[in-house]
């Protein structure tokens, strides 16, 4: 008699074990509970919410059931709903609310997503998608469980660089799902540079028509071997745009776009030479490049690197900065546009009459300072117009405009010093958060070079002890970088960003006290499984998975 009842104690041990899995999600929650037993979606599971906002969070479910296991959901805008169902509700707490929040609980009776807000409900759909088996099945089994979760940072962001390369608009679109799938809200779009001009700007049609297009572009590293001397072109129409910021807002991102000033300005100086303090000079290259084509007079950049042929600070180019604005503002909602303000060299500024005359007159202590007139000139039209600027922390440099917002790149130094001046700060140093580096000491592709493994990214904290509790307020967040000069496809992309999404959305989302690698590499391992079920490329454990 003992030994059945110790057989049957053994085999319920063993039912609930196998009944109870590890909830391996990425960014961790808050809290999460997990409970014995299982819910089945299937085909006749029907998504319910009760606020038509949460359309939108059903929607998204649906194109990813539809797209990874074959099926899709009936979904219905009720308040009242019966068992074995999907729910989708914002409850608004007392008190303060955390935009975002979100709670997810799975029983018997179904499957109940609540948010503080509409945002809050999609990111409850996000972790439930993280909760689905990563195989293909017409019966999705998911675990009981119980999670409260809210973000740590309002700013979590990641940058895609189109100057360089041009990537189509249904990429793009994937790579802000990509995003939403992380809970990331921002995609910082980075839309000009010397080596192409790639929004469509109706009143200054040339910017596209020769902006848009190099003459060729370097084989290997800068300055290259060689070059291809292929025409290369690529641009945005303003209804392509239109379409890709209501594509994100549906996912509950913002996109800032960046429109590159004083400097990185080459493709639109082709395109107008008269915003050069040099009209007539023909654009310098860079040191041992071969032009592919015409040398003379001034080109888009086939090379990458930067340029002395930087956007002279005169009325004209002020008015033609001010009209392009005035497009960028009517297609993207967003209350801030990014305007670069990096990598400015000062050698013609020095060499212009017109400039050295302008710093005497506005009492500036030199070009820096002249850099600082301009930006401030930018971010009085900006604030005019209900918009506000983020640069790059060279914008620093002989002083800050009074609103601006500081993307720290070079280091922390930056947003240490923007914090202490009690600007908001985006912290993004190449340390860090550069995924143009290699992940690998031995890649099999062309990498700009630079070396950050998956490790030194998870470690990172942005709230540095450099900073009072008080300064460290101003740090709004983080962000990744893409930059694409060595990044020519979508597949690099993909595998240049994955896993390093992964450890960038935990830092930007999850508590400083939910940090534990060992943890995030054993939940990593279901994150493999989805990459493979998503069909997209990545690095795992230094292998290349899916080139």
């Amino acid at each position: 008699m003992n030994k059945l009842l110790g057989f049957l104690f053994c085999f319920m041990m063993i039912s609930k074990l196998t009944n109870t899995q590890t909830l391996n999600i990425i960014p961790a929650p808050v809290k999460a509970e997990t409970k014995q037993g299982t819910f089945s979606i299937t085909g006749h599971t029907t998504v319910f919410y009760v606020q038509k906002d949460l359309a939108k969070s059903a929607a998204f479910l649906n194109d990813y059931l539809k797209k990874f296991y074959g099926f899709s959901l009936p979904a219905e805008n009720k308040n009242l709903y019966p068992e074995g169902k999907i729910s989708l509700q914002i409850i608004r707490p007392g008190g303060t609310a955390i935009p975002g929040a979100y709670t997810l609980h799975i029983d018997n009776n179904g499957i109940s997503i609540t948010g503080n807000d509409a945002e809050g409900v999609f990111y409850g759909i996000q972790t439930l998608i993280q909760l689905l088996p990563a195989e293909k099945s017409g019966s999705l089994t998911v675990q009981q469980c119980s999670i409260e979760d809210a973000p740590r940072f309002a700013y979590r962001g990641m940058m895609l660089d189109c100057g360089r390369h041009f990537f189509p608009v249904e990429f793009v679109k994937q790579y802000i799902d990509f995003l939403a799938l992380h809970k990331l809200n921002t995609l910082h779009w980075h839309l000009t540079e010397d080596q192409g001009w790639r929004i469509e700007i109706k009143k200054y049609p040339k910017l596209t028509e020769v902006g848009a297009c190099r003459n060729g572009t370097i084989i290997g590293h800068h300055p290259g071997t060689g070059n291809d001397n292929t025409k290369y072109c690529g641009y945005y129409t303003q209804q392509q745009i239109k379409d890709i910021v209501k594509y994100a807002a549906d996912r509950y991102i913002t996109i800032i776009p960046e429109i590159e000033m004083p400097g990185h300005a080459s493709a639109a100086i082709a395109a107008y030479p008269q915003l050069s303090c040099f009209p007539d000079e023909n654009t310098p290259i860079a040191k041992g490049v071969t032009w592919s084509g015409d040398s003379t007079g001034k080109q888009v950049q086939q090379s990458w690197g930067v340029y002395p042929d930087v956007f002279a600070p005169t009325d004209y180019t002020f008015k033609f900065l001010e009209d392009i604005l005035d497009e960028v503002m009517a297609l993207f909602p967003s209350k801030y546009i990014h305007i670069g303000g990096d990598e400015c060299p000062k050698d013609y500024w020095k060499r212009s009459a017109f400039c050295q005359n302008l710093i005497k007159e506005k009492g500036l202590k030199d070009e820096h300072g002249l850099q600082s007139y301009f930006i401030s000139t930018i971010e009085k039209y900006l604030n005019s117009k209900g918009h506000q600027i983020i640069g790059w922390d060279e914008i620093l440099e002989g002083g800050l405009a009074p609103n601006a917002t500081v993307m720290s790149w070079r280091g922390e130094a930056g947003g240490i010093e923007a914090a202490r001046q009690h600007h908001n700060v985006i912290m993004t140093p190449t340390t860090y958060f550069y995924f143009d580096y290699s992940q690998t000491k031995q890649e099999d592709s062309l990498t700009i070079g630079g070396y950050l493994p998956l490790e030194t990214v998870y470690n990172y904290e942005p709230f540095t002890p450099k900073l009072t509790p008080e300064e460290q307020l101003y740090i709004k967040g983080v962000q990744a970088n893409l930059w694409t000069e060595y990044v020519d496809n979508g597949k690099k992309v993909e595998y240049m960003v994955f896993p390093r999404m992964e450890a960038l959305c935990e830092i930007a989302w999850s508590g400083k006290d939910k940090k534990n690698w060992p943890d995030f590499q054993q939940r990593l391992q279901s994150q493999y499984k989805r990459y493979d079920l998503w069909n997209v490329s990545y690095n795992a454990k230094g292998i290349n998975k899916g080139e």
